[in-house]
Formats: C-alpha cells, structure tokens, sequence
C-alpha cells in the first residue's frame, strides 16, 4: 500500500489490520501515544478526551458521508443510527378501511346482476331481518422483520500512522 494520509479508512478483502493500522472495530486508544491522530479525530467516535479517544466502530454499520443531500436528512459525521429490525405498528400504515357492500332491502328478483347469483328470500334471516354485521379484526403476528440492504461483509482499517493531512 502506499503511505496513507493518517486516520485514512480503507476497505480491505483480509481479516487482519496490516502494520501500521487498526481495524475499525471502536477501539480505546491512548491519546499521549496517538496525538496526531487524536488531533484529528478527537472524541467524534469516542472516548473522555483527557486520556482516550476512540476509533470509529463500523462494525455490523454502512457507512453514510456527512452533510445533507437534496430532499434527505443532515448527518453530522461520528452520528450513529438505523436498525437491523423493525416492527411494522398500524401506525405506519395510511388511514383506510375495508368497507362491506350490502343493500339495505329486500331482493326484489330472481335474476343475478353483476355475475352473481340470487339469493333465495329469507336465506340469512327471516324476510325483512337485519343480519349482524361485525368489523374485521387485525391480524399479523406484530413480530420484527429484517430491514437491511444485502451486504457482503469486509474489513475496514484505519491508518494509524502516515501523512498528516493539511486542511487546505
């Protein structure tokens, strides 16, 4: 690899951090034994800022740029969020109903309309009865599902040691 730019994150195929790197995995470190780096990271991932500061933790996470895109949300760099689960609530759903189609009178012939076939007089009740009617219940078993992207898993390294990066 060439020299990198310190606290540079790579993503690599092997399952080890190389000389002179460290995986991504929230580490505690030192701050008198890291100083440049803490200059650059500071406690954005981490840490008392006396004594420690840690290294970002993209561990079971994607990783988003900072900023907001048009029409998306802000995200400040070092925030964490999101959920491998969620659980659908009725909440969620748009307001809607589930309306029954019945006439309020009695047949008054013997001939189907629509496709559908009579009903002979009195077959749900006595002529001129009214037949009970019930609401539908909620159904569903309220339990999580998986919300995640399809992934492939690999490792991310940080530089801890390189070229300090010049702002300008």
């Amino acid at each position: 690899m060439s020299e990198p730019f310190l606290g540079e994150i790579r993503l690599v195929g092997f399952n080890f951090a190389p000389t002179g790197w460290a995986l991504c995995n929230g580490q505690i470190m030192s701050i008198s034994q890291n100083t440049a780096l803490f200059a650059l990271l500071g406690t954005m991932y981490g840490g008392n800022g006396v004594s420690t500061f840690a290294l970002p933790n993209l561990q079971g996470r994607a990783a988003l740029h900072n900023g907001q895109g048009p029409g998306l949300s802000n995200y400040s760099q070092g925030q964490v969020g999101g959920t491998e689960t969620t659980t659908l609530l009725t909440s969620n759903l748009p307001p809607h109903t589930h309306p029954g189609m019945f006439a309020s009178t009695n047949e008054t012939t013997d001939r189907p309309s629509a496709g559908m076939a009579p009903a002979p007089g009195g077959s749900y009740g006595p002529p001129d009865s009214g037949v009970p009617l019930a609401p539908t219940q909620a159904s569903g078993s309220g339990l999580p599902f998986n919300t995640m992207q399809p992934y492939l898993v690999l490792n991310y390294i940080i530089a801890l040691q390189g070229i300090f990066p010049s702002r300008s």
